[in-house]
């Protein structure tokens, strides 16, 4: 359980820095930046993937299918849905809108998984999942005063409908790869993470080729293929391929393989709150008291979820006691 956690802590921590991307190369298309950083992690990928070839090889046609719709929309979608949320609605509102997913995901799994991992009770729940959605209303309030001097309500209105997009983007891509993983015990973390950031490879390439196309039939001054800065926009691609999409999946895979998805769930909410850390590192500026308050509550909210314990399903609960 506590190596669990750690693991979904240093996937959060890592994942937090997607949130202040797109705020360092704002000049740049999400979807080029999309594109741009995993064709560097599916490059990144190619060395490790003929070092483990071995393991790959296990894998039939049936999971390659499934890391390519994985890869698809908890990267590609995912992302490029995100970044265009955080350069129209900000960071701050964007990431608390991811930071939604707490929420999300383990309802979800409630729904869906209780007879595999066991349910956990709706009533042990609501203190979690109400300490969390409080937690992020607060942060949300608190962040939309900041932004409230240009405020636009068609940017405002399309960056929240993409951020919802990633939402639900990204809470598909949790609970099917959770599954995928406890449901293949035998394969290793690392061997997945390699798997789906190598079929991101081919993908990426002709979304870039095509982004690239797209920019220059438009006519804009958008100096291509690699933009105005391509030293700052390259580094930061791999930067993000590394630290982001590499050891922040290889992290939460382990994560996922060692906890129950209505656990492991709650535990996303560590990404919000090192996005929240890093943003206001960029800014040079203390979080105020509303957001260190709903800070706090989020906190509380992961603890009582983790020390929640799912309730075991009936057919194995009779076979450890057959008394019943």
């Amino acid at each position: 359980m506590m190596s669990g956690v750690l693991y979904a802590l240093l996937a959060g921590l890592m994942w937090g820095l997607i949130f202040v991307g797109p705020l360092l190369v704002p000049e740049y298309p999400a979807v080029l930046q999309s594109m741009g950083r995993y064709l560097a992690l599916g490059l990144i990928a190619l060395p490790l993937a003929w070092l483990g070839r071995a393991q790959l090889k296990l894998l039939g046609k049936r999971d390659w299918l499934t890391a390519l719709g994985l890869t698809m929309m908890g990267n590609l979608i995912y992302y490029v849905c995100l970044a265009s949320a955080i350069q129209r609605a900000g960071a701050p509102v964007s990431t608390m809108i991811i930071g939604t997913l707490p929420v999300v995901i383990p309802v979800f799994a409630n729904l869906l998984y209780s007879q595999r991992d066991g349910k956990l009770s709706w009533l042990s729940m609501a203190p979690a999942l109400g300490c969390i959605a409080l937690g992020l209303l607060c942060v949300n309030i608190a962040e939309l005063r900041h932004g409230l001097a240009d405020f636009s309500w068609w940017r405002y209105g399309s960056g929240i409908g993409l951020a919802l997009i990633s939402v639900v983007c990204w809470a598909w891509y949790a609970l099917r790869n959770a599954r995928w993983l406890r449901e293949n015990p035998d394969k290793h973390p690392m061997m997945w993470a390699t798997a789906q950031a190598l079929v991101t490879l081919p993908v990426s390439l002709l979304g870039y080729v095509l982004a690239c196309l797209w920019l220059s039939g438009k006519g804009e001054s958008f100096p291509l293929p690699f933009g105005p800065r391509p030293e700052v926009f390259i580094t930061l691609m791999i930067a993000i391929a590394v630290f982001c999409s590499w050891i922040g999946a290889l992290c939460w895979n382990i994560a996922s393989q060692r906890l129950p998805t209505v656990i492991v769930g709650p535990l996303i909410v560590f990404e919000t709150l090192a996005g929240l850390l890093y943003t206001f590192m960029l800014r040079q500026s203390v979080p105020p008291l509303l957001t260190l308050t709903g800070i706090a509550l989020l906190v509380i909210g992961v603890v009582i979820a983790v020390r929640s314990k799912p309730q075991k399903p009936l057919l194995e609960a009779l076979h450890e006691d057959p008394i019943k």
